[in-house]
């Protein structure tokens, strides 16, 4: 069974910095893909930030949205991800869910998804 556990949100002010962290657990699992999307009240789910794995040369995406004020982080040997947030604005709040496209032993290649970490930027 593969499981994402987010951890890391909470209530910050306006300008202030969280770290979010995902750790994906499973039986040898490859991450190809790992990163994180949110989604607000009454808005779609979008894209924050996302790495690539080694295997294919190492990358990263950024929504244009959070650009120069977040970065992504991969710890391979721990199958985690970290995601800095710094200068948070209010239109940041919202639920953060880790994302990871893995495969596991003698399994497909599938997409998987945490529970989600709800982050609040409010004065």
């Amino acid at each position: 069974q593969v499981q994402l556990v987010e951890s890391g949100g909470g209530l910050v002010q306006p300008g202030g910095s969280l770290r979010l962290s995902c750790a994906a657990s499973g039986n040898s699992i490859t991450i190809y893909r790992m990163g994180w999307y949110r989604q607000a009240p009454g808005k779609q789910r979008e894209l924050v930030a996302l790495v690539a794995s080694l295997t294919f040369g190492s990358s990263t995406s950024f929504a244009d949205s959070v650009k120069g004020r977040f970065t992504i982080s991969r710890d391979s040997a721990k199958n985690t991800v970290y995601l800095q947030m710094n200068n948070l604005k209010p239109e940041d709040t919202a639920t953060y869910y880790c994302y990871a496209r893995l495969k596991q032993r003698l399994s497909s290649l599938d997409d998987y998804w945490g529970q989600g970490t709800q982050v609040t930027v409010s004065s």
